[in-house]
């Protein structure tokens, strides 16, 4: 891999890093309405199914928060992918190269 790839692959992953950073409230989960004017937070926790009720302020946090828990796995993912390119694009030139600072 080249340089020029290799630099690439580096702004990526500080980009996904930045947007780690914006993602302020995340939980796992789902939201559903209760009739007629109720909602209702389900999530697993060791292994067994957790509700909780929720006013509709509370739920649209909630669902707000789950949205992020989603967004920040795919960031995960894809930084994970990019970084094990990184990491095996550098094996004959990482003695001299610093390795790049995410933050």
């Amino acid at each position: 891999m080249g340089e020029e790839e290799i630099k690439k692959l580096e702004e990526r992953c500080k980009e996904l890093a930045k947007k780690l950073g914006g993602l302020t409230l995340i939980s796992q989960g789902s939201v559903m309405r209760q009739p007629p004017s109720a909602w209702r937070w389900t999530r697993k926790v060791s292994g067994k199914t957790v509700s909780r009720g929720l006013s509709a302020e509370q739920a649209a946090l909630m669902k707000q928060a789950i949205a992020n828990q989603r967004k920040m796995d795919g960031i995960i993912d894809e930084l994970r992918v990019l970084s094990q390119e990184l990491v095996f694009a550098l094996p004959g030139k990482a003695a001299g190269r610093k390795i790049p600072n995410l933050r």
